[in-house]
């Protein structure tokens, strides 16, 4: 019980250290997030700082339900697929022409294998043919799956040409016609992720598709350095060194701008596959570079590297998400955080 007491003189018996604070005691700081300690005017703080919490430690995500072997492999085919069409088409038509053959038979493959993994997680084709009966435009998942029903045909088609050597106009036109839907398909993934309310995914908006489109020529060079001759390889040992830079610089961007919700691409599991995805990309890039060009195993070993590479990036991004969702802090902090400039900005605000 308190001793002090208001008299006709003031407040007597008043203790030291014992002074009020407005509000909870926070002083209005985020708990972690640029708390000062100490409110204008020489007030101390006399309750620990706010730790953040929900309710019961629960999520406040939905956590999605996807198996790894099955979205991260429908991310990495359908990437490889793509930017496998492109530079099979710029194979063809730079006199490359047993590369562009080659790349034209994995990129059908891919997307054979990126459908079976995208099938396999929706749990019945059926559902997969359900997504085309709309077209809605402000749906990445719609636009995607306009955009997968217009490539695998024509990737199909190139690589049916190809091997049979019929229609060979045709083969030509579906080779075009492929290439150039082959960026698309490496990259609205990304947006697809993006446009979900996944903290890692959602607060890298910007970034996650020119990663998504560098992880894929990535993996496209790789393919390339795998299967196609060591007499044709060099367009492909210039792109995997200029798509590894790309990568690298793409994912520093992530996850920079993730904010708060990058932290889950540098720790566990997604931290140790970027680490790894890394590194098997700049051997890649190294021997692609130096060995490549006079050693054919050691041209498809650099392929193996920057196959695997690839896959790493993908399956990093995949479980940072999943991390991220299922830790509140990356969810709520970003929020309070923009409530507050979007405060500071408004007319009358705190700034």
């Amino acid at each position: 019980m308190s001793e002090a007491r208001v008299t006709r003189h003031g407040l007597e018996g008043e203790r030291p250290g014992r002074d009020a604070l407005f509000g909870n005691g926070t002083d209005g700081q985020l708990a972690g997030v640029g708390g000062s300690g100490k409110r204008r005017g020489g007030e101390r703080r006399m309750v620990p700082q706010a730790e953040f919490s929900s309710y019961y430690g629960q999520p406040v995500l939905k956590i999605p339900a996807w198996q790894a072997k099955d979205i991260a492999g429908y991310l990495f085919f359908g990437g490889l697929a793509g930017a496998g069409s492109t530079l099979a088409a710029a194979a063809q038509f730079t006199g490359h022409p047993a590369t562009a053959r080659a790349l034209k038979f994995s990129s059908l493959g891919a997307i054979s294998l990126s459908t079976v993994a995208l099938v396999h997680d929706l749990g019945r084709p059926e559902r997969f043919l359900n997504m085309l009966r709309v077209a809605k435009p402000t749906s990445p998942m719609s636009v995607g799956s306009w955009i997968l029903a217009a490539y695998g045909p024509a990737a199909g088609l190139a690589a049916a040409s190809a091997a049979t050597g019929l229609l060979p106009r045709l083969g030509t036109a579906a080779t075009l016609a492929a290439g150039g839907i082959g960026p698309t398909v490496a990259a609205y993934t990304g947006v697809l992720l993006a446009n979900t309310a996944v903290p890692a995914w959602h607060e890298g908006h910007r970034e996650l598709p020119h990663l998504f489109v560098a992880s894929a020529a990535v993996a496209a060079a790789g393919m390339a350095l795998l299967v196609g001759p060591r007499a044709e390889n060099t367009p492909a040992r210039r792109l995997a060194l200029l798509a590894t830079g790309a990568e690298l610089l793409a994912t520093r961007s992530l996850v920079t701008s993730a904010g708060i919700a990058g932290e889950t691409y540098q720790q566990g599991r997604p931290g140790r596959l970027l680490t790894t995805a890394k590194r098997l990309a700049l051997l890649g890039t190294a021997g692609a570079a130096l060995l490549a060009g006079r050693s054919r195993p050691a041209a498809a070993l650099s392929g193996a590297a920057l196959l695997a590479a690839s896959a790493a990036t993908r399956f990093a991004v995949f479980h940072a998400g999943l991390a991220s969702a299922r830790d509140p802090k990356y969810t709520v902090l970003p929020q309070r955080l923009r409530l507050r400039a979007a405060g500071a900005d408004a007319p009358g605000g705190a700034g």
